[in-house]
């Protein structure tokens, strides 16, 4: 009989927690996906077999590896901009990516915890290693505002929803949302051959009935260290990166990236210069002259982010992480405890406290203070 020494999690987001309790029941060890898990209720539940078990578990942000957010970092831990005080993140996913997770089974939020868990925790935990914070306070205000049947109805595009999937429907030629499984070898051989044993349905019309996770979502957050962060993610932009700005009591940081699709076609967007530069750095001083920094393109998926986690995982002597870029599940919660709080605001309407909601080592003031 074999037994494995680590158990990498990758199912669906709601699911992790079982997997991650087997596997440190079990002894072994856990790397999972973010995020952790999708509420506070299965999130204690991992840290509880933690305690109970002495076991381990890794939570992949490969955000943090990047080369510029990696660049960001170093400019605040060094001092350049003084303490920071108030960071402006704005995310914005375009109509090919972005329309995807409406797709799929992500559009569930029972399953995915909405996009403020399966995908924002990326970007909360980035703010919360910049930072070097705790988050303490949410507010959260967010809708279904593109995607979905009702909007499509109220755009006067009716003839997009009688329709609910894209593979085979002939009405679905020339919608510039089909997403097509049966042509493409790699769709093909990984969801649609299989669609008759898994029942999953890779290609649902992203103005169907039954999405209910928003694609509009606007967070105000504040930290134990009493930093404020305004966060914003939309799901139907023509193009797709971030803006950051980072403002300190001796300076701002503006950081710009853009990026391509990220369907398993290798589609690319229709504007998507792959010439351009595609990460824009600016120092500003306080009473002095910006400073424009070049940001050199990494090589590899995801920023370049993938190779170097992966020698940290993988490696068996992989290289020391000074920026202490690798996140265990105390780390993992910091982030998706954000997205759980935006979640119970959007429903309340009130700021929600997250240590009202699970307390994270709450004698700390710092993300390097959590394992």
């Amino acid at each position: 009989m074999t037994k494995p020494d680590v158990v990498i999690v990758c199912t669906p987001d709601y699911s992790h927690d079982i997997y991650i309790v087997k596997a440190l029941e079990a002894g072994c060890e856990v790397i999972s996906e973010k995020p952790l898990t999708i509420d506070a209720g299965r999130c204690r539940r991992i840290f509880d077999a933690v305690r109970r078990t002495g076991g381990k578990v890794r939570t992949t942000f490969n955000m943090r590896w990047t080369p510029g957010i990696t660049k960001v970092r170093e400019l605040i831990a060094s001092g350049e901009i003084g303490n920071v005080k108030h960071i402006d993140f704005e995310y914005y996913l375009n109509t090919s990516h972005g329309a995807d997770y409406f797709r799929r089974w992500h559009s569930q939020k029972e399953i995915s915890g909405g996009l403020l868990l399966h995908k924002s925790t990326h970007h909360f935990d980035v703010i919360n290693w910049w930072l070097d914070g705790i988050p303490s306070e949410v507010f959260a205000m967010g809708n279904l505002v593109f995607y979905g049947k009702e909007n499509a109805i109220a755009r006067g595009e009716v003839d997009r929803t009688k329709y609910e999937r894209y593979t085979g429907v002939e009405e679905a030629n020339g919608d510039p949302f089909r997403l097509v499984v049966n042509e493409n070898d790699t769709l093909k051989a990984l969801y649609y051959d299989a669609e008759s044993e898994t029942g999953y349905i890779r290609d649902r019309n992203v103005f169907r009935e039954g999405i209910n996770i928003e694609d509009t979502m606007s967070l105000m957050i504040r930290y134990r260290t009493g930093n404020v962060v305004n966060y914003s993610l939309n799901a139907y932009c023509p193009d797709e990166g971030f803006r950051a700005s980072i403002c300190g009591d001796a300076g701002r940081i503006d950081y710009v990236e853009k990026h391509g699709s990220h369907l398993l076609t290798g589609e690319r967007d229709i504007h998507f210069d792959e010439g351009e530069h595609l990460m824009h750095l600016r120092l500003q001083k306080h009473f002095g002259k910006p400073v424009e920094m070049t940001i050199p393109k990494a090589i590899g998926c995801h920023g370049g982010g993938d190779a170097l986690i992966q020698e940290q995982i993988f490696s068996e002597n992989p290289p020391p992480d000074v920026l202490m870029r690798n996140a265990g599940h105390e780390q993992g919660a910091a982030s998706l405890l954000i997205g759980t709080a935006a979640n119970i605001s959007m429903r309340s309407g009130q700021l929600v406290k997250i240590d009202g909601l699970m307390a994270l080592n709450p004698s700390t003031r710092h993300l390097h203070e959590l394992i």
